[in-house]
């Protein structure tokens, strides 16, 4: 008599070491006037790899708010967490920070499959701002590590297609507009965890889509990541994006992670037709496998670089002797596009997490395609292709249930979304399995409550921040609709109006709107906006006129000191940086991009003493130091290039540069270049 496995669900509590994210930074991330350049593209790259690169990105994170306050600061903390257990799997979730899959253990040889590691830190290397390491996670929306990926999303409990425990976790995306939703369950005779991801596109129109599920796992020189292809779309700093050969690349196996010298990306090149999966496995032909229906084509790998900058990342990240990789799966080739979703489509696959093991022999061997062969053929045995694509469709009924019980809850949006919708008489634009329900209604979205429920935003204290930013143009409409022919328009009415020009593509008539807010109510919140156009349209004297009304109103903003000094920097005004940041209460001095600056505008005044005593302080540590940026390892380089050149009274040449790099290195703790050693 066969006794079937007990599958469960729970939600429970982990005990973590976190650095807290503090406060969303309150003033709107507005994109600049000008688009970004697309990353340049090799000759080498084929036309059938060009055809959606750039197209379907959205500038900057609007209306969400930047999560730029965390520390590095770690504290024990209990963390919201869903389980999903049976014989063969433990997997667990962080509800509150985008629902990463932060465990998947296989019971049977009781390995990790993922990497994680003791200390969750916030780094800057995501949309807005926040991102971590570890695990695996669930980006959606635009290009980039998702918008939510630091912060709470639904979680709910829902039944399979035959009565089987699912965890339902979904979030209303304000970029695009829409929903995504991601059902995870363990089936009964697999060792594989298994998850639906479905999007729903509820406009009358096509629609930019992206996904990728970003899979960390451990780094080590014995690790060989497999994927079905022969060639790779290759990126690094500094570089475009360039046709490369796998495994063989410039000389070295790439496929061997640890042989590469500086962060790079790998996108596979996978056929069409042939099945997508990726793994990474160890000298005993061990290591996680991901597999998926065929919707999910593209196939990457991620390295940070065996190089000081992408060591130092690796510390900055993990802790010291964490090192790790990424293998990922997404919708599209490479992370540079987006994917035309038809109007009002719906597309779902299954993805598939689990143990692969396989001859190491062959998995190592100098036979790219038997190594390949070879985890093709244990992998259909684990999960086979024909049943992957069968539950797809078995599973698509229960996809669309309503779920039992929401267990715990993400932002408020899905819910003004559904109750905005529905006072214009519309649909919500999602069906019964996503329950966007009232009580995760809360501040931000108050203000937007109130236009619907009594036609007009409310006044708001001028000192707090005024609710959630809406750029949504059936809220404009809303919104002007109150203050025409002698409606409401308080102060607040014509701030969020600006917002929503400017990011129309209106500056003239944002700083009108604007405008008007500060006439009706002087306020830092318009000052601000007022400031950041004039620089964007480089009126320098007028932005810093704005900038310094607006820290009059607000001296306390952090960030706003920041902008303040940054349009200092701009001006070509050093000086006035010193005496801007002399002013500052030391709470706000001590913001890390404030000690930076301070450090910049005493190189550039010539205090070399003051720059190198704060470089050299222990607690001299920028939190959210950006994936890619070198200002530190700049500044340490000025610094000494300036001491050569003053001690021997000559000019700053090609000989002074090279001997500063040669004779005083960029320090470790300072050292986050991305690309060797260039700045």
């Amino acid at each position: 008599m066969t006794t079937k496995s007990i599958r469960t669900l729970t939600f429970t509590t982990r005990s973590m070491l976190v650095c807290a994210l503090g406060p969303e930074n309150p003033l709107p991330p507005l994109p600049p006037l000008a688009p970004s350049a697309p990353p340049p593209i090799d000759p080498s790259l084929p036309d059938e790899d060009r055809r959606y690169l750039g197209w379907g990105d959205l500038p900057g994170v609007m209306p969400y708010r930047m999560q730029d306050d965390y520390t590095r600061d770690p504290r024990p903390t209990g963390l919201a967490t869903a389980v999903l257990e049976n014989d063969h799997l433990r997997a667990e979730f962080l509800l509150e920070w985008g629902g990463r899959l932060w465990s998947l253990i296989d019971k049977r040889t009781r390995r990790e499959l993922l990497h994680t590691h003791p200390v969750l830190q916030p780094a800057n290397l995501a949309r807005r701002n926040a991102w971590f390491s570890g695990g695996v996670e669930w980006n959606f929306g635009v290009p980039g590590h998702t918008v939510s990926t630091c912060s709470p999303v639904f979680a709910a409990r829902a039944r399979g297609a035959d009565g089987q425990p699912v965890l339902r976790l979904y979030e209303w995306d304000r970029m695009r507009r829409m929903p995504f939703q991601i059902d995870f369950w363990l089936d009964e005779g697999r060792p594989v965890l298994l998850a639906r991801v479905r999007l729903v596109n509820p406009h009358p129109v096509e629609t930019p889509v992206y996904w990728w599920s970003n899979i960390a796992v451990a780094e080590s020189p014995e690790v060989r990541v497999l994927a079905p292809a022969d060639s790779a779309v290759n990126t690094q700093y500094g570089v475009g994006l360039r046709l490369a050969g796998v495994p063989q690349h410039e000389g070295r196996d790439v496929s061997y992670p640890t042989n590469g010298p500086i962060a790079a990306d790998y996108f596979f090149r996978v056929p069409a037709g042939r099945r997508p999966w990726v793994c990474a496995l160890d000298g005993a032909g061990r290591g996680l496998v991901q597999t998926s229906t065929s919707r999910q084509r593209g196939r990457k790998l991620f390295i940070w670089g065996m190089g000081a900058g992408g060591r130092r990342w690796q510390e900055y990240l993990n802790g010291p002797g964490n090192g790790y990789i990424e293998i990922q799966a997404g919708l599209a080739r490479t992370q540079y596009e987006c994917m035309p979703m038809p109007a009002q489509a719906d597309w779902e696959w299954i993805e598939a997490y689990g143990l692969l093991e396989a001859d190491p022999a062959r998995v190592h061997g100098v036979d790219w395609d038997g190594a390949r062969g070879e985890v093709a053929s244990r992998l259909e045995a684990l999960v086979a292709e024909a049943w992957l694509e069968a539950e797809l469709v078995r599973g698509a009924e229960a996809a669309r249930r309503a779920p039992e019980e929401i267990l715990h809850r993400g932002s408020g949006w899905g819910a003004l979304n559904d109750l905005g919708r529905a006072a214009a008489g519309q649909s919500p634009g999602h069906d019964a399995a996503l329950v966007f329900d009232e009580p995760s209604l809360g501040p931000d979205q108050a203000p937007w409550l109130a236009l619907v429920h009594e036609g007009a935003l409310p006044e708001g204290d001028p000192a707090q921040p005024p609710g959630g930013w809406m750029i949504e143009p059936a809220w404009r409409t809303r919104l002007e609709a109150s203050m025409a022919g002698g409606g409401s328009d308080p102060w607040t009415a014509w701030l969020h109006l600006g917002v929503m020009r400017y990011c129309a593509g209106e500056p003239e008539a944002a700083r009108e709107a604007w405008t008007r807010s500060f006439e009706r109510q002087p306020a830092a919140w318009a000052a601000r906006n007022l400031a950041f156009l004039a620089r964007q349209q480089q009126h320098l004297d007028e932005a810093l006129a704005w900038y310094r009304r607006a820290m009059e109103l607000a001296p306390a903003m952090a960030a706003l000191a920041v902008e303040t000094c940054d349009a200092l920097f701009a001006a070509g005004r050093p000086g006035e940086i010193l005496e801007f940041l002399g002013r500052l209460t030391p709470e706000v001095q001590a913001s890390p991009r404030l000690r930076l600056a301070h450090a910049r505008a005493a190189l550039d005044a010539g205090d070399l003493e003051t720059v190198e005593c704060l470089l050299g302080a222990a607690d001299f540590v920028i939190a959210d130091i950006r994936e890619g940026e070198v200002s530190l390892s700049n500044l340490w380089q000025e610094l000494w290039e300036r001491r050569l050149a003053t001690r021997e009274g000559r000019d700053i040449d090609d000989e002074i540069r090279r001997r500063a790099r040669e004779e005083h290195p960029v320090p470790a703790h300072l050292d986050f270049r991305m690309s060797g050693g260039a700045t």
